[in-house]
């Protein structure tokens, strides 16, 4: 997953094996996917949250990342979720237009949530949706 991550999340610090390692072993957290892409989500009581998805750069623009969201998704309902959330960064065109597509609506914002590399500051979106 950290190979992964890292070479999806260039504007962004990406995750290392140990944190992932960490997060995993958390029963509520849950993952979907393979070495081409995944997602790793939460479930806590009758929520569930997108924690990242990431699509190696090579996959990327063949529809394994709506696949994998319907995955998540519906993993997440089977597991008692009846509203999913994710925020997503606003500069983050790509991954706003596939929340969209999924059905996501904004709901919130978060100033200044993701750090760049940069050193600049950009905003998160924070949006949800029903699950079935």
């Amino acid at each position: 997953m950290a190979v992964v991550h890292a070479a999806a999340f260039t504007q962004s610090r990406p995750w290392r094996a140990d944190e992932f390692r960490e997060l995993l072993s958390n029963n509520f957290t849950h993952s979907v996917g393979n070495n081409q892409c995944f997602a790793v989500f939460q479930v806590i009581a009758d929520e569930a949250e997108l924690l990242t998805i990431a699509t190696h750069p090579y996959y990327q623009r063949k529809g394994l990342a709506r696949l994998l969201m319907e995955s998540w998704q519906n993993e997440a309902a089977r597991l008692g979720a009846k509203r999913a959330f994710l925020d997503v960064a606003a500069d983050n065109i790509p991954a706003i237009a596939l929340y969209e597509s999924c059905g996501y609506t904004r709901c919130g914002i978060r100033k200044g949530y993701y750090r760049r590399p940069t050193g600049t500051n950009v905003d998160a979106i924070l949006m949800e949706r029903p699950l079935p």
